[in-house]
């Protein structure tokens, strides 16, 4: 496994698989690997024959007021789960060869950015789909593989792929899960255990949300009533949103019909969680 540091590095590699007709997927995280980023990394071994995982802990998707200093940064324990995994290359640049000068061209997609985390986090899209399109430039992959627990995060790279004409594919893979429905997060590590244990009542919602709709009820406001109270029961829990959307278009919808997409984000102590489930409710 290579390690590089430079974009000039990084892409003489590539371009050497590339010529070998070698299909290239990318892996971009930002550190701090668990076994949810260990699930998109064998997605991309079992279906590519060069990978690259980039770690890059991005600056311009942080706010002011969030963890950037404090976001966890365990490079060499990273190194080895990529080492163990198979990939090929890890592209681990500093933040000034991604930023070299004050960054003035930013990509900006409309409207899929403005709720669930976008009305909390309104510079949080720009920074990851610019780091994206950086990332997809510099490495020109086949393919790039995503969780389905950052499921906004998805959807607004997809559509950026799409819009722009990208020549990629963008792969979500399912939301990994600790034994007690938790959603594995680098952020999980800032939880005391009793906090962790706290953080299951986010998953609890969720499955009482697809509960009541397997039931038939189609009324938004009632499901998320009673998952609020789930999440109310555990004094820790800071609610920071409850909706129900539609997957595609991330507009709110009062009844539920198709393909919903049932996202949560609270605060329990320093840590800021999110978990969503799909939920068919057909037509």
């Amino acid at each position: 496994m290579e390690v590089s540091e430079t974009i000039e590095s990084v892409r003489n590699m590539v371009r050497a698989a590339g010529r070998q007709g070698r299909k290239i997927g990318l892996v971009p995280t930002m550190g701090a690997l668990h076994v949810g980023h260990i699930s998109l990394i064998e997605a991309a071994v079992k279906d590519c024959d060069f990978v690259v995982v980039s770690i890059f802990v991005n600056p311009t998707q942080f706010g002011p007021d969030e963890d950037l200093d404090n976001y966890p940064r365990p490079f060499e324990a990273d190194l080895e789960i990529c080492r163990k995994a198979g990939v090929d290359v890890v592209f681990a640049p500093a933040p000034q060869q991604m930023y070299p000068a004050e960054n003035l061209s930013w990509v900006t997609v409309e409207k899929l950015t403005e709720p669930l985390c976008g009305r909390g986090r309104p510079v949080h899209f720009r920074g990851v789909t610019t780091v994206c399109t950086k990332l997809f430039n510099i490495v020109a992959p086949d393919v790039a593989y995503f969780g389905q627990k950052d499921a906004q995060q998805a959807i607004v790279v997809r559509r950026m792929v799409a819009d722009l004409n990208m020549s990629l594919e963008i792969v979500v893979c399912p939301t990994v899960r600790e034994s007690n429905g938790l959603a594995v997060s680098s952020r999980n590590q800032y939880l005391s255990e009793q906090q962790k244990q706290d953080a299951t009542n986010i998953y609890k919602s969720l499955q009482t949300c697809r509960r009541m709709i397997d039931a038939g009820v189609s009324e938004s406001r009632q499901i998320i009533a009673e998952m609020r109270k789930m999440l109310q029961q555990v004094p820790s829990i800071e609610i920071e949103y409850v909706s129900i959307v539609d997957a595609e278009t991330l507009e709110s919808v009062d009844k539920i019909a198709g393909t919903v997409l049932v996202a949560v984000a609270v605060k329990i102590g320093s840590a800021r969680l999110i978990d969503n489930i799909l939920v068919d409710a057909g037509t």
